[in-house]
């Protein structure tokens, strides 16, 4: 599988740039979406998962979630996360070696099915719908759990599967360069920029491009190529930045910060010469960082800097940095206040926001979501959650807590300005439970 990925990385690379220009069609799209379902579980089924076959196809899958939605590739809603459920079950039924299976998430499922007794959905609403648009998200995050708990890897195969994840992220830039309109006909304000985020929401857009420069500078503090080409890979990764903050959505831009500052913090202790290895890689994210930041600064007509300093157009300081998030975040609080054990049950939040507010109000913070609409079964839920991985972690080396951090900040951070909305957190979590082995072919790059 490595010198499958060697050899053909740069041929990946570019036909993922040409795809984001095809699936301007959204017929094409669809069936584009529907050869990759197809494909990746006929290759698990073949190989038997015999190089982790299901952890490749389920990352592109993540990572292309935002794209096929972005696209109108999506035979329905949910799809990403039931193939993503399907591919990891499919594998851990038919590979030949079992790895250990957590019972942790198989009950963790159990506790958020318990949710759905105490769902109060009124008529005529679909209570299946309801269910499914707020539990595919927790459960596909279950499953992904159980695979990739204690399973090994090697960083040379974090680095592939992270190279999965990406690819079709190129795709995505590639689609937002021919559906945006020419950045000086856009008018950017104190808010997210739908124009600037192809028409979709800035901040699932935004999210999952942090996710791809995550993925590229891991391949370069790891002195691993991307493309094969490194001044393709850093004309690539200032792009992918450049995009993040045109979308003006905060969330996402500065979740793939703190998580790269997490990895970069890491990777700097694991060296030898910390002290010089800190000055180096400071100094050029220092410089980079300001570079890309002034230039879009300089585009935006200086609204960047308003909208990352909380202000509106006039320049005035808003009265709510969340936009709106915190009001949502209240209601749920309530209602764990009113209905401690249970909860309100799942898909009932947005049901009582609209009798409370008269508005349809999806909500944006899974955390509150648990707690509002689980109660204490919620809290249960979100120790399960945040302890498991942590645990993961601590005993391994500062190579694997690096990636192993880097993922759970994603996880985490998401999940509180994005909820489960796309397959991408429940992925990110589970990848933030595995073993990384530092084999000798892994540490060749440190030594150099």
């Amino acid at each position: 599988m490595k010198d499958y990925f060697k050899n053909t990385r740069l041929v990946f690379v570019l036909f993922h740039l040409l795809l984001g220009m095809l699936l301007l069609n959204g017929a094409f799209a669809k069936l584009y979406a529907l050869v990759v379902v197809g494909f990746g579980f006929l290759h698990i089924i073949k190989s038997k998962n015999a190089q982790e076959q299901a952890a490749y196809w389920a990352a592109y899958l993540a990572g292309s979630d935002v794209l096929f939605r972005m696209s109108g590739g999506l035979f329905f809603h949910e799809m990403h996360k039931y193939a993503i459920v399907l591919f990891f079950i499919t594998a851990m039924i038919i590979e030949k070696k079992k790895n250990q299976l957590n019972s942790t998430y198989i009950f963790y499922i159990l506790l958020l099915l318990l949710g759905i007794a105490f769902s109060d959905i009124p008529f005529p609403e679909s209570i299946r719908k309801a269910v499914a648009f707020n539990l595919s998200g927790p459960i596909s995050l279950g499953i992904a759990a159980m695979y990739f708990y204690k399973r090994k890897f090697s960083i040379s195969r974090v680095l592939d599967i992270l190279y999965c994840l990406a690819l079709p992220i190129l795709s995505m830039i590639s689609l937002l360069y021919f559906r945006t309109p020419d950045i000086k006909e856009i008018v950017f304000g104190g808010g997210a920029n739908f124009q600037a985020s192809g028409g979709f929401g800035p901040n699932q857009v935004s999210t999952i491009l942090g996710v791809g420069a995550f993925a590229f500078t891991a391949h370069l503090l790891l002195k691993k190529k991307f493309t094969s080409f490194l001044i393709f890979d850093i004309i690539l990764i200032t792009y992918i930045f450049y995009r993040n903050l045109l979308t003006f959505s905060r969330g996402g831009f500065l979740t793939a910060i703190i998580a790269i500052l997490f990895f970069g913090a890491f990777f700097i202790y694991s060296k030898k010469n910390r002290v010089g290895s800190f000055i180096k890689y400071i100094g050029i994210g220092l410089i980079f960082t300001i570079a890309v930041g002034l230039y879009t600064s300089n585009v935006t007509g200086g609204m960047l800097e308003n909208r990352y300093a909380n202000k509106n157009a006039r320049g005035e300081v808003k009265a709510d940095i969340t936009t709106g998030r915190s009001e949502i975040m209240n209601t749920e609080l309530d209602a764990l206040y009113n209905n401690p054990i249970f909860g309100m049950g799942v898909g009932s939040g947005k049901y009582k926001r609209l009798e409370d507010t008269g508005l349809v109000i999806a909500s944006h913070n899974e955390v509150s979501r648990l707690l509002g609409e689980h109660g204490l079964i919620g809290i249960l839920i979100l120790i399960i959650l945040i302890m498991v991985p942590i645990i993961n972690a601590w005993k391994q080396p500062p190579y694997a807590k690096a990636f192993l951090g880097a993922f759970f900040i994603f996880w985490f951070l998401t999940i509180n300005h994005s909820a489960m909305r796309v397959s991408f957190p429940g992925f990110i979590y589970g990848l933030s439970l595995i073993t990384i082995t530092l084999k000798e072919e892994s540490l060749k790059n440190e030594e150099k």
